[in-house]
């Protein structure tokens, strides 16, 4: 069905081509981040600039600075911000950048989210090969991300470090014996009394008042508040319209679910997504995450239309990302192998939400470290093992830069990112519509805008071919068709239906013009 459009095939391939390098104007930066995400049009990188860009000369996969190598850092990060851009990453998600706690810590370089101060800059990530100060080298790294056309939300942690405890204690929640609360399982850290909805603490507040203020003055686009059901929504509000007053476009992303249904700490508040939406945050996690438990369709339309119904509830526009995938989660190649990879991709760049990955996932990286929880030669905290979460990406030691080999999903990634920008008017402002499929583990479903129509068809069974009927409805074959995405077999339109045969866990997609299903 695809041979006459051969021509249209080539005019499309040469869009999605790799880019020359360009750079936006020299003039100042104009925070836009709020509207971009607003419209579903973020593509965002989550980074641990302590490793972003690290230089393990040996291969050991840590950093051994005695012989001369280099961990991440501001200056040294700049280098991978081009290929970032080539790939079509608009926005990263830089992981906690405040210094970390060094007592009762987790790794030999302490964790990220164990902040030991909230107004000031980790040393870590100071490059000594630079004369700017600290500071001044975090400024330059968000300039020349701003250059490149990428904004930055910086990382706004949930927790003190036990050092932070011990400098102030009146900070923290304390047990009924008067020691500070562990919340679930992170022992490096200790809960914040952020009060309540009748009374927010202030001291607590003007903690985060200073973090605000600190990344804004660098020069910050947004920020990601981890595990934002930890604080009150009033809590939240005041935080955010503070910085409103300052800059309208900064943006607020909230570290939360529908399906996160209590505190993490019976000691803890817990404040729901919808509340937290509420109190001024423009997007949250959603549940994209339990994707890799679903097993029928109906599980991601339910999904689908829960966030659909959530977010138009709202006078001002919300959004969501796709968190299929985030440092929280087990690398994708070890749950289905690439095809989730893959799979999870796609559905990033072709879904009404923010598409998000992880520093690594475009080569697959498993993040396995042979390393990982042996005991250390040498320790910069009071932990000696190399602690490390199995399948993720690394926030607690002075580790290698992340990244795989698989050079096939390299490619399809920057296919796929890219594409996600040729198709924007749609994923802001195109009909959505769910397609009907003659299997279960098959889903099928169209963006439609205008005179042009993606449609997505997906094989949920990773572990065997599968073939489906999957009815469009006023479809016909003489519409110009491009396969975006299709691995082996070309679906077949007869009787009115697309025939398709899938591979095990295939994603396919679609791109028509001049139809438009919702017509």
């Amino acid at each position: 069905m695809f041979n006459k459009f051969k021509i249209f095939l080539l005019a499309m391939l040469l869009t999605f081509a790799i880019p020359v390098k360009t750079f936006a104007s020299e003039g100042p930066w104009v925070n836009d981040l709020r509207k971009l995400f607003l419209s579903n049009g973020a593509s965002i990188y989550e980074l641990n600039i302590r490793t972003f860009n690290a230089d393990d000369v040996d291969k050991n996969g840590i950093i051994d600075f005695d012989m001369g190598e280099e961990s991440g850092n501001f200056i040294n990060a700049i280098a991978r911000l081009d290929e970032l851009k080539a790939l079509g990453i608009n926005t990263i998600h830089v992981q906690p950048i405040t210094p970390v706690g060094k007592t009762k810590a987790l790794g030999t370089a302490g964790s990220l989210y164990a902040a030991s101060s909230f107004d000031t800059l980790n040393p870590q990530l100071k490059s000594a090969k630079s004369n700017l100060s600290l500071e001044d080298q975090a400024r330059k790294f968000i300039a020349e991300a701003h250059k490149r056309d990428i904004r930055v939300i910086i990382d706004l942690p949930a927790c003190g470090a036990y050092d932070l405890y011990l400098q102030q204690p009146e900070l923290f929640v304390k047990d009924k014996d008067g020691q500070p609360v562990v919340p679930a399982d992170w022992t490096d850290v200790r809960l914040l009394n952020a009060g309540s909805e009748e009374k927010i603490n202030r001291d607590v507040f003007n903690l985060y008042k200073g973090f605000v203020d600190m990344v804004m003055n660098l020069g910050a686009d947004g920020i990601r508040a981890d595990v934002a059901p930890l604080k009150p929504a009033k809590f939240w509000k005041e935080l955010i319209d503070y910085s409103r007053k300052k800059d309208m476009q900064f943006m607020w992303l909230a570290e939360t679910s529908d399906s996160w249904m209590e505190s993490v700490s019976k000691f803890g508040v817990y404040t729901p997504y919808n509340k937290l939406l509420d109190a001024g945050f423009d997007g949250y996690y959603g549940s994209w995450f339990d994707f890799k438990n679903w097993k029928s369709a109906n599980d991601l339309y339910n999904h689908i239309k829960f966030n659909r119904a959530l977010l138009s509830k709202y006078k001002e526009p919300k959004a969501v990302i796709g968190s299929f995938t985030t440092h929280d989660e087990m690398s994708p190649v070890l749950i289905d192998g690439v095809k989730f990879s893959e799979m999870i991709l796609w559905l990033n760049v072709t879904l009404p939400l923010n598409a998000y990955f992880v520093d690594g996932f475009p080569s697959g990286d498993n993040y396995i470290y042979f390393w990982a929880n042996k005991k250390a030669p040498k320790t910069y905290t009071d932990d000696d093992f190399y602690f490390v979460h199995r399948g993720k990406i690394d926030i607690f030691n002075f580790s290698r830069r992340p990244g795989g080999n698989n050079n096939e999903l390299f490619n399809d990634f920057m296919r796929a990112v890219k594409f996600k920008k040729a198709i924007a008017p749609m994923l802001q402002n195109g009909k959505f519509t769910i397609l009907k499929t003659s299997k279960p583990d098959v889903f099928a479903y169209a963006i439609s805008h205008s005179d042009r129509t993606v449609l997505v068809f997906g094989n949920m069974n990773f572990s065997d071919v599968n073939e489906a009927t999957i009815k469009v409805p006023k479809y016909s074959d003489d519409y110009m068709t491009l396969p975006v995405r299709i691995t082996k077999n070309v679906p077949v339109f007869k009787d009115n239906s697309f025939k398709v045969k899938f591979e095990p866990g295939e994603i396919q997609v679609l791109l028509v013009e001049g139809f438009n299903l919702s017509k």
